[in-house]
This record gives structure tokens, C-alpha cells and sequence, in this order.
């Protein structure tokens, strides 16, 4: 259904070329998000999108308020960080503007969003291509990947196949009968790196690169993966690695483990976390969706989580100022394993 109506919920990275890609395609996409410079730049003189090293600027049909919404939309592509999704999604659902509202976030933002919108009005996507917001009417695609979208139970439906057709201009599209398991691989990543760049202030390969940051990676990595198998997920490959590869519960593991890190390091070890990047420019992150859903999932689960909670509670005091990201908070996370 090329002639699909396409809302994009928040313009930032993920959004933000997302819409560049549809709109440049000729679909039918609207932009909603709240900061009112970034979408007077998108309707004129157009978003600078760079990709992979071409630069270019796509005009994009925004607004800054759902009441600027006319018609209704066949989906809508929900890209914004948690903290934000009542706000923009309450009035979107009150006003019957959807069919679908398709997940676009990190973590587990699924969860809050269908809770909003309704299981039926619901599609989980994970994105894995990597993209950077650089201010008002400015977003950079960084690598090249799939989406992957799915329903929560699994099904193939019809309406699978429309949105794949809507994201094929702007990735390759997956359509997965386990969505959720992908999910969790996604979060099985995002838990540890994105976790500890956030807390250290370090890029990806630089919290590899430290020793005492491997191992807490390691730490942070066998916490999430064995909630993830406590609460029923069956955590996939990744990046060139399997899950458990960098599962580490005795020192006889190591190895494994360090082989494992540096080809996926290879890969990602430039990356500068999306949590860091919050923390940074003083917003809120999505600690709460990321490292909390794995404490969440753990409570449910009737496991513990210390390391994911202290991750919690050190990106918590960034936010209000009570610390700066620094190697030092490494030494507060190796209390936990001193006390095991």
C-alpha cells in the first residue's frame, strides 16, 4: 500500500531519518514532534540528512502539535524516548488519528507504548541501523541494517506485509514470528554497552579496551542474559557472536569471552551511546526502559538484577547532577561483585 498515510512520532535520530527516507521515497509521511525550530527547519528549507557521508536536505511536512493533524494516519512510527510517550501518543489515541502504532525506541519502550495504544492497534520494530540527532533540522545515518517488525504474538498478518512495504524506503525489512526474542538480543546489548557508556562517559570500544570495564561488561551482559532465559526469551546471535559467548561466570570463560568482545568490538567499538548522548545535553535518558526493563522483567522473574539497579541509580544521579559519566563509577559497580 504505497499510497499509505505514515506518521513519524518524534524526529530525532531514529525519526528523524526515517522520515527523510519516506519522504524523499514519495510517501505520504507527516513529521510530529514538539520542538518547534527542529520542524520549521523540516518544512523549509528541508532536514539536512547526512548519509553515511552524503549530505543532503529533504523537506519534510511537520507540525509541532497533534491538533495541526489532519486525517487519520494508516500508521504511526513511534520514535520517541519513553519519558514522552503519554503526552504525544495520549492525544493521538483520543482523537482515533491511528490504525497502528508501530514501536521504533530502545529497550523495552514496547511495553509502554502498547499499554497506551491497545495490543490490537500494536506492532513491535526494532531498528538496527544506527543513526545521531545533531541539533535542529540535523540527523545522521551512521551504519546500514534492517528493521525487524513483528506482532507481540507472533502471527503473520496482513498488516505486516503493508508496513514492510511503507519501511523498504527506507531499510531492508525483516518480519519476524519472534519479535520478542529479537527484542531481548537488542536490550541483551543495549543493557551492558549502552548502560556503561552511559554511567563511564566512554565509547563502546573504550569500555572493552579497559580491563576493569571488560569485566564489569561482562557482569552486566550474563545479568541480563540469564533474565532473559528466567522470564521464557531465547536471546539470538548478534553482530557475529552468540549471545552467551560473552557469559562469564569463572575465570575458565575468559577467553571465550574476550574473543567474542573484540569482534564485536570490530564492529561497534566507535559507538557513542545514545544514553550518553542524553546525558550530555541534560536530557532525560531511557535508563528506565533499557537497564529498568531488565530490573522489571528481573522482579517478575523472581531474580536478582544488582547490577542493572546500580546502573539505574548512577545514570539517575547524572540526570540530576549529583555525578558526571566518569571511569570512576566502574569502582561503585565492582562493589556489587566484591559483595557476591
Amino acid at each position: 500500500m504505497s499510497d499509505a498515510r505514515i506518521l513519524v512520532v518524534g524526529a530525532g535520530a531514529i525519526g528523524g531519518v526515517t522520515a527523510a527516507h519516506l519522504a524523499r521515497a514519495g510517501r505520504d509521511v507527516t513529521v510530529l514532534d514538539a520542538n518547534a525550530e527542529h520542524v520549521r527547519l523540516m518544512n523549509s528549507p528541508g532536514l539536512k540528512f547526512d548519509e553515511l557521508g552524503e549530505t543532503s536536505h529533504v523537506t519534510i511536512t511537520a507540525v509541532d502539535s497533534p491538533a495541526a493533524l489532519t486525517g487519520r494516519f494508516d500508521f504511526a512510527l513511534v520514535a520517541l524516548k519513553a519519558p514522552y510517550l503519554q503526552a504525544a501518543l495520549g492525544p493521538l489515541v483520543e482523537g482515533d488519528l491511528v490504525d497502528t502504532y508501530v514501536s521504533l525506541g530502545n529497550g523495552l519502550v514496547q511495553n509502554t507504548i502498547q499499554h497506551i495504544v491497545g495490543t490490537e492497534r500494536f506492532v513491535v520494530g526494532i531498528t538496527e541501523w544506527g543513526a545521531t540527532n545533531l541539533g535542529p533540522g540535523h540527523v545522521a545515518q551512521t551504519t546500514v541494517a534492517p528493521f525487524v517488525i513483528g506482532e507481540v504474538d507472533g502471527t503473520l498478518t496482513a498488516r505486516l506485509e503493508t508496513l514492510r512495504g511503507v519501511l523498504s524506503a527506507a531499510a531492508e525489512v525483516d518480519v519476524s514470528t519472534d519479535v520478542m526474542n529479537q527484542v531481548w538480543t537488542k536490550l541483551l546489548l543495549n543493557s551492558t554497552f549502552s548502560g556503561l557508556a552511559g554511567v563511564t562517559g566512554m565509547l563502546y570500544g573504550e569500555i572493552a579496551a579497559d580491563p576493569l570495564g571488560r569485566t564489569m561488561a561482562y557482569h552486566v551482559w550474563t545479568e541480563s542474559y540469564d533474565v532473559a532465559r528466567a522470564a521464557g526469551f531465547e536471546v539470538g546471535p548478534l553482530i557475529g557472536i552468540q549471545p552467551d559467548d560473552l557469559v562469564v561466570r569463572s575465570e575458565a570463560d575468559r577467553e571465550r569471552a574476550d574473543a567474542a568482545i573484540e569482534v564485536l568490538m570490530s564492529k561497534l567499538g566507535a559507538t557513542k551511546a545514545s544514553m550518553l548522548q542524553d546525558l550530555e545535553r541534560g536530557a532525560t535518558t531511557e535508563v528506565d526502559v533499557i537497564n529498568g526493563g531488565v530490573c522489571t522483567t528481573a522482579a517478575k522473574a523472581g531474580v536478582a538484577s544488582p547490577f542493572n539497579a546500580r546502573i539505574v541509580e548512577l545514570v539517575h544521579e547524572c540526570e540530576q547532577g549529583l555525578r558526571s559519566p566518569g571511569r570512576e563509577t566502574l569502582e561503585a559497580l565492582a562493589q556489587i561483585s566484591a559483595r557476591q
